[in-house]
């Protein structure tokens, strides 16, 4: 026998399959400023409206997507914003004071906007919440996939010019985040439109990640001719097989010995974490030493014997040494780069890593994502700077937990 409200749901449920075909179809032929229209009309059926907003590389404005000149939204302050940082769906009201729900977009669990959904009459829930979810997480895949060949999306994400080394450095990285049920990682790159010599790096395969963080001298496009070599030869020898750090580095030598011109060198650390035993093995090349997070705390400084940064070989100098550590299950591991702790304010005063590790760990007690604590991270350093860094700045965080992945997905949503 069929219960009384069997007909309606299946209703509903034909309705939002009807929504998630027409967005489907529609998207493989939409424009990149089209997707906030294609949305729109896939959910308007449902007595919705939707909106999606795309944030800058700086994670500081968030745009719409729509043709017409562009709208922005602080990152901080509003409740768009707020649901951005946090990966939660939030209610509000728009300028008329109509109902709206504030949805996280993510590509993949790379934080990519956020979603403006109107309720009209539309009662709020947990099943409404759950199907904008599902929608949200569709538009973040569509909005990056335009992006490779929108030029107006490249400008609206990166909220200005960028120089020619930052152009070219931009391209060249993987996404800010990556996750999987045991494992986040996590990385941000500063000043986004201006930056030269700095770039991160992460691969994973299987139960292995590799992770880097280079740093080349000066700040100029050499510096960023010389990081993407470092980084391209890296990787080169990743995907020849080569899982020796000390030989991955040397790869890196090679490349940017083999240029002409004056001598150009990158500063690196390069590390290898095994998921499943918790082994990490770290290789420093003229670079800060990681830092250790465990238990909400700074643990300890993984430093080891040295080897000469990228692109420098000198006859006699002393041998590196490959680190090793054992990690537990909730460490987090943090690499970054010198234009962190060296950000100088007004006064001359260095930003520190007695103040990094203080920010770290305030991040740790309020129970934050691995990208929210690395953008607040960074957003303290500028603040120090008055808003402008001097030097380029790189963080890159590896979580290593079951639970990390749950701090950037909404809460409450019933399961899939």
């Amino acid at each position: 026998m069929v219960e009384p409200d069997k007909p309606a749901q299946t209703a509903r449920t034909a309705s939002w399959a009807d929504a998630l075909s027409h967005v489907i179809e529609g998207g493989h032929l939409a424009r990149g400023e089209d997707l906030s229209q294609l949305f729109d009309d896939a959910v308007r059926p449902l007595g919705l409206t939707a909106e999606l907003h795309v944030v800058d590389l700086a994670q500081r404005s968030l745009t719409a997507v729509r043709t017409g000149p562009p709208t922005r939204i602080g990152v901080v302050g509003t409740m768009a914003g707020r649901a951005y940082q946090l990966g939660e769906i939030l209610p509000g009201l728009d300028d008329d004071g109509g109902r709206v729900l504030w949805v996280p977009v993510l590509d993949g669990t790379d934080r990519a906007g956020v979603m403006r959904v109107g309720l009209g009459d539309v009662e709020d829930g947990d099943e409404l919440r759950a199907r904008m979810w599902t929608l949200a997480g569709l538009s973040g895949h569509l909005l990056m996939t335009k992006i490779a060949y929108s030029d107006r999306l490249r400008r609206w994400r990166s909220n200005g010019p960028l120089s020619l080394a930052s152009e070219l450095l931009w391209q060249l990285l993987p996404p800010r985040t990556f996750a999987t049920e045991r494992v986040v990682v996590a990385a941000l790159l500063e000043p986004h439109d201006d930056v030269a010599g700095d770039a991160y790096d992460f691969n994973i395969d299987g139960d292995v990640i590799d992770l880097a963080v280079f740093d080349a001298l000066g700040h100029d496009i050499r510096a960023g001719l010389t990081c993407a070599l470092a980084v391209t030869a890296v990787r080169n020898a990743r995907r020849d097989g080569e899982t020796d750090l000390e030989a991955v580095a040397a790869r890196a030598d090679d490349a940017i010995l083999a240029q002409s011109g004056p001598r150009q060198f990158a500063t690196a650390v390069l590390a290898r974490f095994d998921t499943a035993t918790g082994v990490l093995d770290y290789l420093l090349a003229g670079h800060p030493a990681p830092l250790l997070v465990r238990d909400g705390r700074v643990v300890k400084e993984l430093s080891t014997a040295p080897r000469l940064p990228l692109g420098l070989r000198i006859p006699g100098a002393p041998a590196p040494v490959v680190g090793r550590e054992q990690l537990e299950p909730g460490d987090r591991l943090l690499l970054y780069s010198d234009g962190i702790v060296e950000a100088r304010d007004r006064d001359g005063a260095f930003f520190g890593e007695d103040r990094l590790v203080e920010l770290v760990e305030h991040a740790e007690a309020d129970d934050l994502s691995a990208p929210e604590t690395l953008r607040r991270l960074t957003a303290a350093v500028l603040d120090h700077q008055q808003g402008r860094l001097q030097d380029d700045a790189t963080l890159v965080m590896l979580d290593w937990s079951t639970e990390g992945h749950l701090r950037m997905f909404p809460t409450g949503l019933p399961p899939a």
